[in-house]
């Protein structure tokens, strides 16, 4: 296996310093929707263009390049994203390496990662980790994934004895918001399947994600005068509290695990007059997870029948189990498997209890498994990320470039 740790570990940090943490309330607006996302995503296109692959960036804001291959093989695709999720700060990122020498790890902005809670830091004693400064997320999600796309492609590009075909790369903004598949080059995608890079634990292979949905949901009361409301009031803020109370607490994200889908409402906000909460669904299975958005409906019909409010409901599908279109192309799967025996990397299929732009590119018929970046603790204050795992995630993407070229 090549030793990557030094080159892919300096070129995550230095994608970390770009400020992409993502803004869901622009959405729809803009695109990508924060600033710097788009320098980023310049960026990466200048260096795809500096290593000669043909490259793209159109109103799409999806980066996307072309290797051009040295064999006849089905064209292949690897994708990342360059946004960050803001559930904790993801600007101002202050990347550090360190060699992990067991114990907890207190960061210099006073964030503790323990031991205890992170049982895989045991794995990287007297190895490399990067964390934050504790302030901040770090970005491993999925900067890493971006930092080991290019280190593969760069090896690939000065290393031309190796064989491979076509490989397709994609950059794309926005996931975080669910919205960076909205607009894709797909008149442009030539790739008969393509890998996410958008893992977490080494050696694991995600094959199945969630169903998602949305259901966004406005409630209209009627306001008066609370000494004299008898009758009368129609308490927004109330009728949304007893939504959510009717929502099952044994189906919700800190209720459930595995296979096991859940219902979770991410925001209320408003006044007696105009409330408004999201709520989202979730379910690997497709009837149960219909039933869920169907359930949340008729909660909402019945409550506003009960308060005699007005409740607008909106619901959409963000994105599809991805098994389908996986199994589909038995060789997306088979590829990387072999390319991890090739490579002496033990591998293992998982599931995500999420999703992936992969996800959304499944859903057009694309096989998209999701590769290991190395990443823990990912959207937290506590994130981490092992540098060697990050390497083999580099040779991993090379040996499946071979594969492809030997099959």
């Amino acid at each position: 296996m090549i030793d990557f740790t030094e080159s892919v570990a300096e070129r995550f940090i230095g994608y970390t310093r770009f400020d992409t943490m993502s803004d869901d309330g622009k959405v729809g607006t803009v695109r990508p929707t924060t600033p710097g996302q788009l320098i980023l995503l310049q960026q990466l296109e200048k260096e795809l263009r500096e290593l000669g692959l043909t490259t793209y960036l159109g109103e799409e804001q999806v980066v996307m390049g072309t290797l051009k291959g040295n064999v006849e093989t089905p064209t292949i695709g690897f994708i990342a994203h360059v946004d960050t999720a803001n559930d904790v700060m993801g600007n101002g990122v202050k990347a550090q390496r360190m060699v992990y020498k067991g114990g907890d790890v207190l960061l210099s902005g006073g964030t503790v990662i323990r031991a205890e809670e992170n049982p895989d830091l045991e794995m990287y004693l007297g190895q490399e980790i990067i964390t934050s400064d504790g302030t901040t997320l770090l970005g491993s999600d999925d900067k890493a994934g971006v930092a080991e796309i290019m280190e593969a492609i760069s090896y690939l590009v000065l290393h031309p004895e190796i064989k491979h075909g076509d490989i397709e790369v994609y950059f794309t903004p926005d996931e975080e918001t669910g919205s960076g598949m909205d607009r894709f080059p797909h008149d442009r995608k030539r790739s008969l399947c393509c890998y996410t890079i958008d893992g977490e634990r080494e050696g694991e292979i995600e094959l199945e994600c969630f169903n998602a949905a949305t259901v966004n949901v406005k409630i209209h009361g009627v306001s008066t005068h609370l000494g004299s409301g008898r009758g009368k009031l129609v308490n927004a803020i109330t009728v949304a509290s007893h939504i959510v109370t009717a929502l099952p607490q044994a189906e919700s994200p800190e209720a459930t695990d595995d296979h096991y889908g859940y219902y979770c409402v991410l925001g209320i906000e408003g006044t007696q007059v105009d409330t408004s909460m999201q709520i989202f669904i979730r379910d690997f299975d497709k009837e149960n997870f219909q039933r869920r958005i169907d359930n949340v409906i008729a909660i909402c019909r019945a409550v506003e029948s009960l308060y005699h409010a007005k409740v607008e409901i909106d619901s959409h599908v963000s994105y599809l189990n991805m098994a389908e279109a996986n199994k589909r192309v038995p060789d997306a799967t088979r590829s990387i498997m072999e390319a991890g025996k090739r490579i002496g990397l033990d591998l293992y299929e998982s599931i995500i209890r999420g999703g992936t732009d992969g996800a959304r590119l499944a859903e057009s018929g694309t096989p998209c498994p999701n590769i290991f970046t190395g990443g823990h603790n990912l959207h937290s204050l506590e994130e981490w990320i092992g540098v060697s795992t990050m390497s083999k995630a580099v040779n991993l993407i090379i040996a499946i470039a071979q594969w492809w070229a030997e099959h």
